[in-house]
């Protein structure tokens, strides 16, 4: 909870310094698309603004429309927005940043990907883990580190990773049956988790 709260005051700290900071200089706008996911069929796409001499804001999408990858369900649907600050320069050389991001997922969680048995509670059902999978909304906050190379004047390589707190709602289900594997009388089933949850190669093209 302590480093939830101090990401959340890094990220608000980072906003009021980006408005009372103005500079004369004019401010750049980069559209941005992750080299490392389209291979695979995944968009991760963005643009970010410069507020100030150090200081940008970064609005993305990312978007797994896969029913199944690999035999397991990977949809996901996330949006976030990063708070940046320069050492050097904005879009130059190293950044640290505040996140805050959503998403809607069906997805099998990383921890039901074996084949062993599954039961939810000592009166539950048994099922075997690669036929379970979770349908629910996620909420993020965490920080970004990352490193932007200059290619010429108008391109630029971010390099970047993020990682924070994820607090997941969801229901489980049974892939073939259609039933919840976690019936026990709560609408949601809850998780909070402390992972890395974005990152990439991103190429980005100044307007």
């Amino acid at each position: 909870m302590k480093k939830t709260i101090l990401l959340f005051a890094l990220f608000i700290g980072l906003l009021s310094n980006a408005q009372t900071q103005k500079s004369e200089n004019s401010k750049n706008i980069y559209l941005k698309g992750n080299a490392l996911f389209l291979p695979v069929g995944i968009v991760n796409a963005g643009i970010e603004y410069q507020l100030n001499e150090k200081v940008t804001l970064q609005a993305d999408v990312f978007i797994s429309p896969w029913k199944s990858f690999m035999g397991k369900y990977s949809q996901v649907y996330m949006v976030g927005f990063d708070a940046r600050y320069y050492f050097d320069e904005a879009f130059k050389h190293f950044y640290v940043g505040a996140n805050v991001s959503g998403a809607r997922f069906i997805i099998q969680k990383y921890n039901y990907w074996g084949n062993g048995n599954y039961q939810y509670t000592p009166e539950s059902p048994i099922y075997k883990t690669s036929d379970i999978y979770q349908d629910g909304f996620a909420l993020m906050l965490g920080a970004t580190v990352g490193y932007e190379f200059q290619i010429s004047d108008r391109w630029n390589l971010d390099l970047y990773l993020g990682a924070g707190t994820i607090q997941s709602f969801y229901k489980g289900y049974h892939k073939e049956l259609g039933v919840r594997y976690d019936d026990d009388g709560r609408l949601w089933n809850k998780s909070g988790e402390f992972l890395p949850y974005r990152g990439g190669i991103m190429i980005g093209y100044k307007l």
